[in-house]
Protein backbone atom coordinates (compact mmCIF):
# COMPACT_ATOMS: atom_id res chain seq x y z
CA UNK A 1 0.00 0.00 0.00
CA UNK A 2 1.25 3.37 -1.29
CA UNK A 3 2.18 5.89 1.71
CA UNK A 4 2.88 8.81 0.00
CA UNK A 5 0.85 12.02 0.65
CA UNK A 6 -1.51 13.36 -1.46
CA UNK A 7 -0.37 16.55 -3.76
CA UNK A 8 -1.40 19.65 -2.10
CA UNK A 9 -3.93 21.73 -4.47
CA UNK A 10 -2.71 25.01 -5.97
CA UNK A 11 -2.76 28.28 -4.11
CA UNK A 12 -2.11 29.81 -7.00
CA UNK A 13 -2.34 29.54 -11.04
CA UNK A 14 0.30 31.47 -12.99
CA UNK A 15 -1.00 32.32 -16.36
CA UNK A 16 1.54 33.14 -18.80
CA UNK A 17 0.01 34.56 -22.48
CA UNK A 18 2.52 34.14 -24.92
CA UNK A 19 3.16 34.68 -28.72
CA UNK A 20 5.75 32.59 -30.71
CA UNK A 21 8.11 32.82 -27.93
CA UNK A 22 11.95 32.78 -27.17
CA UNK A 23 14.61 31.78 -24.87
CA UNK A 24 12.68 34.28 -21.87
CA UNK A 25 9.73 32.16 -21.30
CA UNK A 26 12.46 29.62 -20.09
CA UNK A 27 13.84 31.80 -17.64
CA UNK A 28 10.56 32.52 -16.44
CA UNK A 29 9.50 29.61 -15.61
CA UNK A 30 12.59 28.45 -14.29
CA UNK A 31 12.58 31.97 -12.07
CA UNK A 32 9.10 31.13 -11.26
CA UNK A 33 9.97 28.07 -9.22
CA UNK A 34 11.82 30.36 -7.00
CA UNK A 35 9.51 32.47 -6.34
CA UNK A 36 6.97 30.38 -4.18
CA UNK A 37 7.13 28.09 -1.42
CA UNK A 38 3.26 27.38 -1.85
CA UNK A 39 2.21 24.86 -4.81
CA UNK A 40 1.82 26.89 -7.88
CA UNK A 41 0.42 25.87 -11.46
CA UNK A 42 1.53 27.41 -14.46
CA UNK A 43 -0.22 27.83 -16.99
CA UNK A 44 1.13 28.32 -20.47
CA UNK A 45 -1.16 30.09 -22.93
CA UNK A 46 0.28 30.42 -26.54
CA UNK A 47 -1.67 32.19 -28.99
CA UNK A 48 0.74 31.78 -31.97
CA UNK A 49 0.80 29.06 -34.51
CA UNK A 50 3.69 27.21 -33.53
CA UNK A 51 3.45 26.38 -30.07
CA UNK A 52 6.49 24.41 -30.04
CA UNK A 53 8.36 26.23 -28.36
CA UNK A 54 5.65 26.69 -25.34
CA UNK A 55 5.38 23.00 -25.46
CA UNK A 56 8.86 22.05 -24.80
CA UNK A 57 8.85 24.35 -21.71
CA UNK A 58 5.97 22.97 -20.44
CA UNK A 59 7.14 19.79 -20.86
CA UNK A 60 10.46 20.87 -19.18
CA UNK A 61 8.64 22.37 -16.39
CA UNK A 62 5.65 20.19 -15.54
CA UNK A 63 3.27 23.48 -16.87
CA UNK A 64 -0.23 22.76 -18.77
CA UNK A 65 -0.12 24.32 -22.25
CA UNK A 66 -3.05 25.44 -23.88
CA UNK A 67 -3.07 26.32 -27.79
CA UNK A 68 -5.95 28.52 -28.42
CA UNK A 69 -5.50 28.61 -32.36
CA UNK A 70 -5.79 31.84 -33.15
CA UNK A 71 -4.32 34.87 -31.47
CA UNK A 72 -6.80 35.76 -28.78
CA UNK A 73 -4.73 39.10 -27.09
CA UNK A 74 -3.42 39.50 -23.70
CA UNK A 75 -6.71 39.75 -22.50
CA UNK A 76 -8.34 36.69 -24.15
CA UNK A 77 -5.26 34.65 -23.36
CA UNK A 78 -5.27 35.43 -20.06
CA UNK A 79 -9.29 34.57 -19.63
CA UNK A 80 -8.38 31.49 -21.10
CA UNK A 81 -6.02 30.55 -19.33
CA UNK A 82 -7.59 31.66 -15.79
CA UNK A 83 -10.94 29.58 -17.03
CA UNK A 84 -11.61 26.72 -14.81
CA UNK A 85 -9.43 27.33 -11.80
CA UNK A 86 -10.42 26.68 -8.47
CA UNK A 87 -7.05 28.19 -6.78
CA UNK A 88 -7.82 31.18 -4.63
CA UNK A 89 -5.52 33.27 -6.06
CA UNK A 90 -4.53 34.09 -10.39
CA UNK A 91 -1.38 35.45 -11.74
CA UNK A 92 -0.98 36.71 -15.03
CA UNK A 93 2.22 38.02 -16.15
CA UNK A 94 4.15 38.14 -19.22
CA UNK A 95 6.97 35.41 -20.31
CA UNK A 96 9.48 38.45 -20.46
CA UNK A 97 9.36 38.31 -16.33
CA UNK A 98 12.12 37.44 -14.13
CA UNK A 99 11.04 36.49 -10.79
CA UNK A 100 13.33 37.30 -7.98
CA UNK A 101 13.04 34.59 -4.97
CA UNK A 102 10.35 34.78 -2.93
CA UNK A 103 8.28 37.52 -4.49
CA UNK A 104 5.27 35.46 -5.39
CA UNK A 105 5.44 34.75 -1.60
CA UNK A 106 5.44 38.49 -0.77
CA UNK A 107 2.49 39.15 -3.32
CA UNK A 108 0.27 36.24 -1.65
CA UNK A 109 1.00 37.78 1.80
CA UNK A 110 -0.22 41.11 0.83
CA UNK A 111 -3.28 39.80 -0.72
CA UNK A 112 -4.12 37.57 2.28
CA UNK A 113 -3.91 40.48 4.62
CA UNK A 114 -7.02 42.02 3.89
CA UNK A 115 -10.17 40.11 1.99
CA UNK A 116 -10.90 43.75 0.37
CA UNK A 117 -7.85 43.36 -2.02
CA UNK A 118 -8.88 42.29 -5.39
CA UNK A 119 -5.75 42.28 -7.48
CA UNK A 120 -1.45 43.00 -6.05
CA UNK A 121 1.10 44.46 -7.98
CA UNK A 122 5.03 44.22 -7.43
CA UNK A 123 8.15 46.76 -8.40
CA UNK A 124 8.81 46.21 -11.86
CA UNK A 125 12.37 46.43 -12.46
CA UNK A 126 14.02 47.41 -15.69
CA UNK A 127 17.33 45.28 -16.69
CA UNK A 128 19.43 48.39 -15.29
CA UNK A 129 17.78 48.12 -11.84
CA UNK A 130 15.26 51.34 -12.43
CA UNK A 131 11.49 50.79 -11.46
CA UNK A 132 9.07 51.07 -14.07
CA UNK A 133 5.96 52.73 -13.07
CA UNK A 134 3.73 49.64 -12.56
CA UNK A 135 1.05 51.14 -10.48
CA UNK A 136 -0.68 54.59 -11.46
CA UNK A 137 -4.07 56.01 -11.17
CA UNK A 138 -7.03 56.35 -13.58
CA UNK A 139 -6.35 59.51 -15.35
CA UNK A 140 -8.75 62.13 -16.03
CA UNK A 141 -9.76 62.95 -19.51
CA UNK A 142 -7.57 65.79 -19.25
CA UNK A 143 -4.38 64.68 -17.53
CA UNK A 144 -4.44 61.10 -20.18
CA UNK A 145 -4.96 63.52 -23.37
CA UNK A 146 -2.33 66.17 -22.25
CA UNK A 147 -0.39 63.20 -21.12
CA UNK A 148 -0.54 61.00 -24.25
CA UNK A 149 -0.30 63.88 -26.54
CA UNK A 150 2.84 65.69 -24.95
CA UNK A 151 4.90 63.07 -22.96
CA UNK A 152 7.21 62.70 -25.81
CA UNK A 153 8.36 65.98 -26.34
CA UNK A 154 7.52 67.78 -23.41
CA UNK A 155 8.04 65.50 -20.66
CA UNK A 156 7.83 67.40 -17.95
CA UNK A 157 4.35 68.95 -18.95
CA UNK A 158 1.80 69.63 -16.27
CA UNK A 159 -0.56 66.79 -16.69
CA UNK A 160 1.96 64.35 -16.72
CA UNK A 161 3.39 65.35 -13.50
CA UNK A 162 -0.20 64.92 -12.02
CA UNK A 163 -0.58 61.85 -13.66
CA UNK A 164 2.57 60.36 -12.74
CA UNK A 165 2.51 62.04 -8.89
CA UNK A 166 2.44 58.72 -7.00
CA UNK A 167 5.60 57.42 -9.18
CA UNK A 168 7.77 59.54 -6.28
CA UNK A 169 6.46 56.73 -3.71
CA UNK A 170 7.80 53.76 -5.60
CA UNK A 171 8.77 52.22 -2.23
CA UNK A 172 5.61 52.89 -0.34
CA UNK A 173 2.71 50.24 -0.02
CA UNK A 174 -0.08 51.73 -1.03
CA UNK A 175 -3.59 51.77 -3.36
CA UNK A 176 -3.41 52.35 -6.74
CA UNK A 177 -6.16 53.18 -9.29
CA UNK A 178 -4.81 50.51 -11.77
CA UNK A 179 -1.81 47.81 -11.68
CA UNK A 180 0.37 46.70 -14.73
CA UNK A 181 -0.79 43.61 -16.41
CA UNK A 182 2.85 42.90 -16.84
CA UNK A 183 3.20 40.94 -13.85
CA UNK A 184 -0.98 40.77 -11.42
CA UNK A 185 -2.07 38.82 -8.83
CA UNK A 186 -5.62 38.19 -8.53
CA UNK A 187 -8.01 37.06 -5.92
CA UNK A 188 -9.81 35.01 -7.90
CA UNK A 189 -13.24 36.03 -6.68
CA UNK A 190 -12.45 39.29 -7.78
CA UNK A 191 -11.69 38.42 -11.02
CA UNK A 192 -14.72 35.99 -11.81
CA UNK A 193 -16.91 38.87 -9.65
CA UNK A 194 -15.95 41.33 -12.36
CA UNK A 195 -15.67 38.91 -15.68
CA UNK A 196 -12.18 38.80 -15.88
CA UNK A 197 -10.36 41.09 -18.78
CA UNK A 198 -12.63 42.59 -21.32
CA UNK A 199 -11.18 40.76 -24.44
CA UNK A 200 -12.08 43.45 -26.77
CA UNK A 201 -8.78 45.47 -26.05
CA UNK A 202 -6.23 43.52 -27.97
CA UNK A 203 -3.59 44.51 -26.39
CA UNK A 204 -2.93 47.22 -23.83
CA UNK A 205 -5.26 48.67 -22.03
CA UNK A 206 -6.93 45.64 -20.31
CA UNK A 207 -5.21 45.85 -17.20
CA UNK A 208 -6.42 49.41 -16.92
CA UNK A 209 -9.76 48.67 -17.83
CA UNK A 210 -9.82 45.58 -15.15
CA UNK A 211 -7.86 47.77 -12.58
CA UNK A 212 -11.13 50.56 -12.84
CA UNK A 213 -14.07 47.91 -12.91
CA UNK A 214 -12.25 46.28 -9.71
CA UNK A 215 -12.07 49.58 -7.94
CA UNK A 216 -15.99 50.45 -8.96
CA UNK A 217 -17.03 46.92 -7.37
CA UNK A 218 -15.51 47.70 -4.32
CA UNK A 219 -12.20 45.60 -4.70
CA UNK A 220 -8.42 47.30 -3.60
CA UNK A 221 -5.47 47.13 -6.22
CA UNK A 222 -2.62 47.22 -3.90
CA UNK A 223 0.44 48.03 -5.24
CA UNK A 224 3.29 46.36 -2.45
CA UNK A 225 7.16 47.34 -3.56
CA UNK A 226 8.69 45.03 -1.63
CA UNK A 227 8.13 42.32 -4.21
CA UNK A 228 10.44 42.75 -7.00
CA UNK A 229 10.29 40.97 -10.54
CA UNK A 230 12.50 42.31 -13.42
CA UNK A 231 11.01 43.04 -16.78
CA UNK A 232 12.43 42.30 -19.90
CA UNK A 233 9.86 44.35 -22.04
CA UNK A 234 8.82 43.96 -25.33
CA UNK A 235 10.25 40.60 -26.18
CA UNK A 236 7.54 39.94 -28.19
CA UNK A 237 6.75 42.76 -30.31
CA UNK A 238 10.17 44.42 -31.03
CA UNK A 239 10.55 43.30 -34.95
CA UNK A 240 6.96 44.82 -35.52
CA UNK A 241 6.48 47.51 -33.35
CA UNK A 242 4.43 49.11 -35.99
CA UNK A 243 1.65 46.81 -35.27
CA UNK A 244 1.88 47.26 -31.39
CA UNK A 245 1.66 51.18 -31.90
CA UNK A 246 -1.81 50.27 -33.78
CA UNK A 247 -3.11 47.75 -31.24
CA UNK A 248 -2.10 50.23 -28.62
CA UNK A 249 -4.17 53.54 -30.23
CA UNK A 250 -7.18 51.51 -30.74
CA UNK A 251 -6.90 50.00 -27.11
CA UNK A 252 -6.99 54.04 -25.79
CA UNK A 253 -10.04 54.97 -28.31
CA UNK A 254 -11.76 51.96 -26.98
CA UNK A 255 -10.92 53.07 -23.42
CA UNK A 256 -12.02 56.15 -23.63
CA UNK A 257 -15.21 55.14 -25.24
CA UNK A 258 -16.14 53.09 -22.64
CA UNK A 259 -15.49 55.28 -20.18
CA UNK A 260 -17.56 58.32 -21.78
CA UNK A 261 -20.27 56.45 -23.39
CA UNK A 262 -23.20 58.93 -23.16
CA UNK A 263 -24.57 60.68 -25.93
CA UNK A 264 -23.82 64.20 -24.56
CA UNK A 265 -20.01 62.99 -24.18
CA UNK A 266 -19.99 62.43 -28.00
CA UNK A 267 -17.40 65.48 -28.36
CA UNK A 268 -15.19 64.23 -25.78
CA UNK A 269 -15.10 61.31 -27.41
CA UNK A 270 -14.55 62.26 -30.91
CA UNK A 271 -11.99 65.13 -29.81
CA UNK A 272 -10.00 62.16 -28.11
CA UNK A 273 -9.99 59.56 -30.77
CA UNK A 274 -8.95 62.71 -33.13
CA UNK A 275 -6.01 63.35 -30.81
CA UNK A 276 -4.93 59.38 -30.74
CA UNK A 277 -4.87 59.20 -34.79
CA UNK A 278 -2.75 61.91 -35.07
CA UNK A 279 -0.26 60.80 -32.28
CA UNK A 280 -0.81 57.08 -33.65
CA UNK A 281 0.39 58.69 -37.54
CA UNK A 282 3.55 60.57 -36.00
CA UNK A 283 4.56 57.24 -33.88
CA UNK A 284 4.29 55.27 -37.13
CA UNK A 285 6.54 57.67 -38.99
CA UNK A 286 9.11 57.95 -36.18
CA UNK A 287 9.03 53.66 -36.13
CA UNK A 288 9.88 53.37 -39.80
Amino acid sequence: MSTAEPALPPAVRVVCVVYHPGDELATFARTLATASTAPVELVIVDNGTDASVAREVADEFGARLVATGANLGYGGGANAGAAGTTAPWIVVANSDIEWQPGSLDVLLEAGRSDPRIGSVGPTLLNTDGTVYPSARELPSLTQGAGHALFVRFWPGNPWTRRYRAHERDASVRRPAGWLSGACLLLRREAFEAVGGFDDGYFMFFEDVDLGERLGRAGWVNLYVPEAQVTHVGGTSWRAKPAAMISAHHASAARYVGRRYPHWYQWPVRMAATLGLRLRERAELRAAH
